[in-house]
């Protein structure tokens, strides 16, 4: 999966014999290479230097087969995966399945796109899960508005939060011990570990969005690390990997409120935390 962080510019993607296959992108701009396609980028300015960052399932394969001809000198064409024919394979509008659960190969601008309620997560939260180019590794959006945080978790190793608007933090701990606190603004990178239970902070002044890149394909799964109740939203205390706000160390929200009103903004979470102090305030 490809994030391009800065630049325009394009990308041709071609099977051994095949039809070649060009699309545009820019910054903010979300793509997936077809399973052992042939690929090239080019960057479409003369004097801007482009950047991106990817996230593969590389080592795993390699790890997993240790023999670096059978993983790299294979011309098998996965024509399940990428159809050379098909003329809109990186410009189609995908397919959306429930929510926000939305298959494409192609988002144009990551920043912009519209998300679908979230609220498991925490109130006004936002997401929308990618399932690109038939892999098992995915992506998603997320975004939660002025004066909130999300619910605390954990999952399996291996997702790659970039920070792509807004000013905040995150909470990261093994269960039981110490918390580390990590001060985040766009294009920071934050990697939870494996089973540590992370929670990501609105400090700042306006709207915080991230995208996360990972494996565990929703529509592919081949490996869970977690329990099969969708774990990752569901309470602990009903055999999930989530905290809901009442079970949270109050002196998480304190901390909250004082980091935002540092940053000229005012917790909106006193509807429905139960440890706010501005229970006049909501996020609506």
């Amino acid at each position: 999966m490809v994030y391009i962080a800065r630049g325009h510019g394009a990308t041709t993607v071609w099977h051994k014999d095949g039809k070649k296959h060009s699309f545009e992108w820019g910054p903010g701009s979300l793509f997936a290479i077809p399973l052992n396609a042939w690929y090239q980028h080019f960057n479409g300015s003369g004097s801007e230097p482009a950047r991106y960052f990817a996230v593969t399932s590389a080592p795993f394969i390699i790890n997993l087969f240790h023999n670096l001809d059978f993983v790299f000198e294979n011309d098998f064409a996965f024509n399940d995966r990428f159809d050379s024919s098909a003329e809109d394979y990186f410009s189609g509008k995908g397919t959306l399945y429930g929510r926000f659960f939305l298959s494409t190969n192609f988002v144009s601008d990551t920043h912009s796109i519209q998300l679908a309620d979230y609220s498991e997560r925490g109130k006004d939260s936002t997401n929308m899960k990618f399932d690109l180019a038939g892999q098992t590794m995915c992506a998603h959006i997320s975004e939660f508005p002025v004066g909130t945080y999300k619910k605390a978790h954990h999952h399996g190793p291996g997702a790659h939060v970039t920070v792509l608007s807004g000013q905040g933090y995150t909470l990261l701990w093994q269960e039981g011990k110490e918390r580390i606190k990590v001060d985040w603004k766009p294009g920071c990178v934050v990697v939870p570990p494996l089973q540590w239970f992370h929670q990501h902070f609105n400090s700042g002044a306006g709207p915080a969005r991230y995208l996360a890149l990972r494996w565990g394909s929703w529509r592919y799964r081949f490996m869970r690390l977690d329990a099969e109740d969708g774990s990752s939203y569901t309470s602990i205390k009903k055999g999930g990997a989530q905290i809901e706000f009442e079970d949270e160390d109050p002196n998480i929200h304190r901390q909250f409120e004082a980091d935002v009103a540092n940053a000229g903004a005012a917790c909106r979470m006193g509807a429905y935390h139960p440890f706010c102090t501005h229970k006049a305030r909501s996020s609506a």
